[in-house]
C-alpha cells in the first residue's frame, strides 16, 4: 500500500477525506495540530477517528499560533459568532493555518517516501476561509513540486482535496456509504471538554443543515 499523509482534524469533513483515502488503497498516516485551538476535544475525536478507520499511524503536532492570535479560534477576547453564517471572511479564520499545516504534511510526506497528501477542504458549504479554494490548493501542490527533493528528482506530489467540489450533504452521503461513524467526530468552534457541541456557530449551523439535506440522523451531541 502506497504511504499517504492526511491531515485530521477531527470534524466531520477531515474523517471523510480519511476514508477516502483508504477506500484509494493509501496507507494512511494522519497529522493532527494542537495549534492553541479553543478546545482540545476535536484532538481527542481526531485520535477516534483515526483508530476506527484504521490508520497506519497518527501524530499530533504543537504549534503555537494561540501566541499570534487574530482569530476567534485562538483568542479568547474574540467571541466565535453565532448569529448565522454572513457573507465575506468571518473572524474564525485562523491566518495562514492550512499553509502551516499543509507545509507540515509535506515534509513529513518526504520522509516517507509519500507523493500523496490529502486535506478536506471544502468550496462549497464553508464559511468562507481563502485557503479553502481550489486555486490555492493548485497553487500549494505546484510550490511543494518546486520546493521539496522528491519534487525536483522528479517524484511528483499530489494535493488531494477530494470533497472541495462536494456540498456537506454530499460529503455525508459519501462518508456514510465509507463506513464513517460521524458520532465521532466533533465539529463545534467552541465545543466542551466532552466534546458537546454549542449548536450555534458556524460549523454547527453548516454540519446541522447538511445532515438535514443528507436525510440522515445528525448524531451530535449538544451541551444542554
Amino acid at each position: 500500500m502506497k504511504p499517504a499523509v492526511v491531515l485530521l482534524s477531527g470534524g466531520l469533513d477531515s474523517a471523510t477525506c480519511l476514508a477516502i483515502a483508504r477506500n484509494q488503497g493509501f496507507a494512511c498516516y494522519c497529522l493532527s495540530f494542537d495549534y492553541g485551538q479553543r478546545h482540545s476535544a476535536e484532538l481527542q475525536a481526531a485520535g477516534q477517528v483515526a483508530k476506527a478507520l484504521g490508520a497506519a499511524e497518527h501524530r499530533i503536532l504543537s504549534l503555537g499560533l494561540a501566541q499570534f492570535g487574530g482569530s476567534a479560534l485562538t483568542d479568547t477576547s474574540i467571541a466565535v459568532p453565532t448569529g448565522g453564517v454572513q457573507p465575506g471572511i468571518p473572524v474564525t479564520y485562523v491566518p495562514a493555518r492550512n499553509t502551516i499545516m499543509l507545509s507540515l504534511a509535506l515534509a513529513w510526506a518526504e520522509v516517507l517516501g509519500s507523493r500523496d497528501i490529502f486535506v478536506g477542504v471544502n468550496a462549497v458549504d464553508y464559511s468562507g476561509y481563502p485557503d479553502c479554494r481550489p486555486d490555492y490548493i493548485a497553487a500549494f501542490e505546484k510550490m511543494a513540486n518546486l520546493a521539496t527533493r522528491a519534487g525536483v528528482e522528479g517524484a511528483r506530489l499530489t494535493i488531494h482535496a477530494p470533497l472541495i467540489h462536494l456540498s456537506k450533504a454530499e460529503i455525508i452521503g459519501k462518508g456514510i456509504t465509507l463506513g464513517v461513524d460521524y458520532g465521532l467526530t466533533v465539529s463545534c468552534y467552541q465545543a466542551n471538554a466532552e466534546g458537546l457541541a454549542c449548536g450555534a456557530c458556524d460549523s454547527c449551523r453548516l454540519r446541522a443543515e447538511g445532515f438535514s439535506a443528507a436525510g440522515v440522523t445528525d448524531p451530535t451531541r449538544y451541551r444542554a
